[in-house]
């Protein structure tokens, strides 16, 4: 299999980007990270890089793609976080996360937060992360609908982010084929294209680059004045050529 992708970052109307990407491609198969750091004063930066590079190094070392090793990472990242916040001016950083990594026919991912992985098999969305919110709990009680999501007060209290005693990752993998697709991307990007769009946008293109401008143009067309940074990861899983 051939793995090819592509990644976008923009501060959008904030005056930092405190968001951060990393892609890379190896013996250890290949590697997609994204994060969005929390935090006045710059620290959510500090901390989304911290667990960006944390993250990457340990990814360096696998051999398979686990879940269960990206978890361990992922606390190991929430742990160097942690640690760094005995500095005040860093005592309230911390970050969301998610991470890929494909290797030998199969993907794991790991995240923290409400940064999503989307994972596309067979022309349909067969996988979507679940936000660690107030308003994705409130969702899943039944107490508002799926398009509240986006809209509702409560959708930037996190309950679950790196730079906390007990962050709570959540993890999975499985089987990837040729055909197959990932999106990763923080809420700055996905509170303005919704999913069915995601889905008409990867079916339409052929390569990672043009997915991802199709979707930024929607985004684009609906950000706000001072809409948050915003960043993506989109990743095709092709035949070997």
């Amino acid at each position: 299999m051939r793995i090819t992708a592509y990644s976008y970052t923009n501060q959008g109307g904030r005056e930092h980007n405190e968001d951060s990407v990393r892609c890379a491609s190896g013996e250890a198969g290949s590697i997609f990270l994204l994060a969005d750091g929390l935090g006045g004063h710059g620290c959510g930066e500090v901390a989304s890089r911290m667990a960006v590079d944390s993250i990457y190094e340990g990814c360096t070392t696998l051999k398979t793609a686990s879940a269960e090793m990206l978890l361990t990472l992922m606390n190991d990242a929430n742990n160097r976080i942690l640690n760094a916040q005995s500095s005040p001016e860093q005592s309230d950083m911390r970050t969301t996360a998610v991470a890929l990594h494909i290797a030998d026919q199969r993907a794991a991912w790991a995240y923290a937060g409400d940064s999503r992985l989307y994972h596309f098999s067979g022309g349909q969305i067969a996988h979507v992360t679940k936000d660690h919110s107030v308003t994705y709990r409130k969702y899943m009680g039944g107490e508002i609908s799926y398009m509240d999501i986006y809209h509702d007060d409560d959708r930037t209290r996190l309950m679950r982010v790196l730079g906390k005693e007990n962050c709570r990752p959540e993890g999975e993998e499985t089987e990837v084929v040729p055909g197959d697709a990932f999106l990763l991307c923080s809420d700055g990007f996905w509170e303005y294209v919704y999913d069915e769009e995601i889905l008409i946008d990867f079916l339409k293109s052929e390569s990672p680059a043009q997915w991802a401008r199709n979707m930024l143009l929607r985004h684009i067309r609906r950000a706000a004045p001072g809409n948050d940074n915003f960043s993506l990861i989109t990743v095709f899983v092709e035949e070997e050529t």
